[in-house]
């Protein structure tokens, strides 16, 4: 892991958290374990790469559920100028009792792009996929 200033404790949350994809044949995404389904995805998107990312409770600062959605609404606008393939989903720790955060599966965004969506929403990670389907945590900050 890079050197971050996020404090180690919110690291291992993010890194605990299940990020799940919505759909009809919805998957669950984890740090360092390889996704069959989200290869399935790729295959079918014609994708090599994706991140998962929020624009909820920037900097792991709880805000109001209208904020995060309004926050939310806005990296989806951004997502939709740029063209990417999005499929919606949440971020829920399976037991800190953080609540869950909209966020969304972008397929096929290169990693320098999702960073800098990541960081213009004020987040302190994003999930990042390569070609082999492991979802790996990227700090921002």
């Amino acid at each position: 892991m890079t050197d971050s200033t996020v404090d180690p404790a919110t690291i291992e949350a993010y890194r605990e958290t299940e990020y799940r994809v919505s759909g009809e044949d919805g998957f669950v995404l984890r740090v360092g374990e390889r996704s069959s389904p989200l290869m399935d995805v790729y295959q079918r998107c014609g994708a090599h790469c994706g991140a998962y990312l929020t624009a909820c409770n920037p900097g792991s600062v709880m805000l109001a559920p209208k904020v995060n959605r309004q926050r939310q609404a806005a990296l989806m606008k951004d997502l939709q100028q740029l063209g990417y393939p999005v499929m919606p989903g949440i971020g829920l720790h399976p037991s800190n009792g953080w609540p869950a955060e909209p966020s969304a599966l972008v397929l096929g965004i290169p990693l320098e792009d999702a960073r800098a969506l990541g960081a213009c929403h004020g987040q302190n990670a994003i999930l990042w996929m390569g070609a082999d389907a492991v979802p790996e945590l990227v700090m921002l900050r």
